[in-house]
């Protein structure tokens, strides 16, 4: 009897636990998205918003598991497993989608964003990362859209110049490529923890302690 209660026992609070590290989880999902769209302010990434997503479910769902587990609710156990099993599933697709993207992808995001920005906005981004224009050799569409340089890149040689200070398609390209290794390799690890405690809750809903509760019937 002691065993059955005990194994019991230890299932119910490694679940718990297991809940709780999955909200620090979603927390770090939801600002590591965040923090890549705040300094990234050229272009809008979808696939930084479906982790944003992702983290903001696993926070809900994951209130909704501490609860099932402490009263051993079989109904919310059984909803909380599944929709577990689809964050995971959504997760680990953004993570490789995130892992995966070329850098000619990253180019034409990088590209169509700064076309759509105002001329106020490019020199914003020019001073903050001390870049001058978004290629030396620009096409028709951005030399009519052109932008000054700022003051620290300026001089007798222009941009041309090799001196100059690089180009902003080189910052951004780096931002983003760095904003999607991050993000993509956080959220690929931390998906497979959360197989676990589909796993994990599956066998806690065939378990119950040695003697019939009213909880046990919930």
């Amino acid at each position: 009897m002691s065993k059955v209660m005990g194994g019991f026992l230890c299932s119910k609070y490694t679940l718990i636990g297991l809940n709780i590290f999955y909200i620090v989880v979603g927390i770090m999902l939801i600002c590591l998205g965040t923090e890549m769209s705040n300094s990234n302010r050229v272009t809008n990434l979808p696939i930084v918003g479906g982790i944003v997503a992702c983290g903001i479910f696993l926070v809900l769902i994951s209130i909704v598991g501490i609860y099932g587990a402490a009263r051993h609710h079989q109904v919310l156990l059984f909803f909380y497993m599944i929709i577990l099993f689809l964050v995971f599933i959504i997760q680990f697709s953004v993570a490789c989608a995130c892992l995966s993207v070329s850098q000619s992808t990253e180019a034409n995001l990088a590209l169509q964003g700064w076309n759509t920005l105002s001329n106020r906005s490019r020199m914003d981004i020019q001073e903050s990362n001390a870049c001058c224009n978004f290629t030396k050799t620009t096409n028709s569409e951005l030399d009519q859209k052109l932008s000054p340089c700022p003051l620290q890149c300026s001089g007798s040689g222009g941009c041309a110049d090799e001196h100059c200070c690089p180009t902003c398609e080189e910052k951004i390209l780096g931002m983003i490529g760095k904003g999607f290794q991050v993000v993509g390799g956080v959220s690929l690890f931390f998906s497979f923890t959360e197989f676990l405690g589909v796993w994990l809750t599956m066998r806690f809903r065939n378990m119950g302690p040695s003697f019939p509760t009213l909880n046990t019937f919930r």
